[in-house]
């Protein structure tokens, strides 16, 4: 009998597939239905260890390979498939010969028989344990701070809506505080980050420590924790905030070589007696903090509401009603004021200043309803607003910069910022003509939220500007991290600037720093010709004040524009811009 040729190109073809297969680390499989037996095709180390024995060669061997928790979902997804309810395709973890489990991704398909019985399947396994890693570590981040493990300021403020809710419904009274490390930024000066870093965790273990199981802690900023006490009157609270206090000054912080002594200061607030809003209640905890510190560190205020603030917050109530309406209403408007060149005196932009009409037509001034849309958290709203009117101005005036101011809260809202991304993405004649001022102490409040904030915008083809320079602390180490574009001096070193010597040292001083990182420098309320003189003389290149024009909610270069109108109420919007 004369046996039948090879087929060399055959087994050539098998032989590439094969290569092809063990090179792109997958494992090929083709299950015998009836007779439970499996055969693989590829490098099947990768999945199942190197021991070629702990391969597993039929069904049943398979499944008792695959993670318990894992096993119903794979099941459920092949009996689906079987009767034709969908494709089959799914992620398991399955153990290796060594016993540890690691995630595939399982993909395949059934042959039927002419009667329509499953007789074998195909399929592939592809190892996806590192992109399952990174997936877990994306989830634990969102939820978790990636140093002391314990909750993200989002996730905090999250526990805490919730706490003040079930808090309103129950009766049951609860306490947030936060924690501020004393002195942090001069243990990160003498001894390094890593060290700060190490202190940072051990306040945290020592917290866990002396709080009860069923307290919450987070991480708010760069120094500061934040705690929420559940169902805790004010004598039981007070009573743990001291315990805090004395947990971690109790004995020194091991560091390495380094043994420190480290305190802390903590503001409180009850709720809900006090604050009924997340926003309020870590502002407030917030102000009590700034208390303490104030008042020597290392000991606890607790916020605390007098009759006379009681009726200041009422009035608050009544113009916070006022721009929630004025939102609806579309009477929200900008004044712009030009900035001009310090030597020629041309316009270079305009800065935008928020105001608002009253619904008699009169215009009120942004002190009249600013400083209470912040104590009551409406600031997220009108810095949206903001935007979109700038935005429209923009479009419409392709020759015009502008200038928008956003407050401390918006500089940390992720929604404000896919707003703007969303917006500006593919409009960079837009971007390249816009200026975001945020206030110098709000973004010293949480340097790293800010520098990534302003990493975002300045990505973008944004300028970023630092608004009153001088008014907080900003240091050379300040402006290294943040990588602003603008510093405006603060007003109140410009008033009376021919008559003060120490403004005019002052002024001097902060354009030396400025100009060791080639910063542009804007000195505001500019009034008299002297001043103009006197702030050109030593360096300032943009000058804005009354001397060149005041806020003018109808400038010539508008008046042949559409007006804006949102055609929502401001909360719409912002839910909007949020999902956006």
């Amino acid at each position: 009998m004369q046996l039948p040729a090879r087929n060399p190109e055959g087994l050539e073809r098998l032989e590439r597939l094969r290569v092809a297969i063990e090179a792109s680390g997958d494992l090929v499989y083709t299950w015998d239905l009836a007779t439970d037996k499996i055969e693989w095709a590829g490098s099947s180390e990768s999945v199942f260890g190197a021991d070629g024995a702990g391969v597993p060669v039929t069904g049943d061997h398979f499944n008792g390979r695959v993670n318990p928790e894992d096993l119903p979902h794979r099941m459920q997804a092949l009996s689906e498939h079987f009767t034709g309810a969908g494709a089959y395709d799914c992620e398991y973890r399955v153990r290796s010969s060594a016993g540890e489990f690691k995630w595939v991704h399982d993909r395949g398909a059934v042959q039927m028989s002419p009667s329509g019985t499953p007789i074998r399947f195909s399929g592939t396994l592809r190892l996806v344990e590192a992109r399952r890693q990174q997936q877990a570590r994306l989830e634990y981040l969102a939820t978790y701070d990636e140093l002391t493990g314990h909750y993200n300021k989002l996730r905090l403020r999250e526990a805490l809506d919730h706490a003040l809710s079930y808090s309103a419904r129950y009766g049951h009274a609860g306490a947030f505080a936060v924690i501020g490390l004393d002195q942090l930024d001069r243990i990160n000066a003498a001894f390094g980050y890593e060290v700060g870093d190490a202190v940072l965790i051990e306040v945290a273990h020592r917290l866990d420590r002396c709080l009860r199981s069923t307290d919450l802690i987070g991480r708010l900023g760069s120094d500061r924790f934040g705690v929420l006490l559940h169902a805790c009157e004010a004598y039981g609270s007070a009573s743990i905030g001291e315990r805090i206090l004395e947990s971690i000054r109790q004995s020194p912080v091991q560091a390495g070589a380094e043994k420190i002594y480290v305190t802390a200061s903590i503001g409180m607030v009850h709720f809900p007696s006090q604050s009924r809003t997340s926003s309020d209640v870590i502002a407030k905890s917030e102000g009590a903090l700034l208390q303490a510190k104030a008042a020597g560190r290392d000991c606890l205020k607790v916020y605390h509401l007098s009759e006379e603030q009681r009726l200041g917050h009422r009035a608050d109530m009544g113009i916070g009603d006022q721009v929630t309406q004025a939102l609806k209403d579309d009477r929200l408007t900008f004044a712009y004021q030009p900035v001009v060149d310090a030597r020629s005196h041309e316009v270079q932009f305009y800065e935008c200043l928020l105001r608002m009409y009253s619904p008699d037509g009169k215009l009120v001034a942004a002190s009249e309803f600013i400083p209470v849309a912040e104590r009551l958290g409406m600031m997220r709203a009108l810095d949206r607003r903001s935007l979109n009117m700038a935005l429209h101005d923009l479009e419409g005036h392709p020759n015009v910069t502008l200038a928008v101011n956003i407050s401390g809260v918006t500089a940390g809202d992720r929604g404000w910022l896919r707003a703007l991304v969303s917006r500006l993405k593919d409009r960079p004649d837009l971007a390249r003509r816009l200026i975001v001022e945020i206030t110098e102490t709000a973004a010293l409040h949480d340097l790293e939220d800010t520098a990534r904030f302003v990493s975002v915008l300045r990505g973008l083809g944004c300028k970023v500007a630092v608004d009153d320079f001088g008014a907080g602390y900003t240091t050379f180490r300040h402006l290294k991290a943040l990588t602003v574009d603008v510093v405006k001096i603060d007003g109140s070193f410009v008033r009376n600037l021919a008559q003060d010597r120490e403004n005019q040292l002052f002024i001097r001083n902060l354009l030396s720093l400025s100009q060791t990182f080639n910063l542009r420098t804007i000195a505001e309320c500019v009034e008299t010709e002297e001043e103009a003189e006197i702030l050109l003389s030593e360096g300032v290149q943009f000058l804005q004040g009354y001397l060149f024009g005041r806020p003018d909610t109808d400038p010539a270069w508008r008046r042949n524009g559409a007006p804006y109108k949102s055609g929502q109420s401001g909360l719409e919007e912002a839910d909007q811009l949020t999902a956006g």
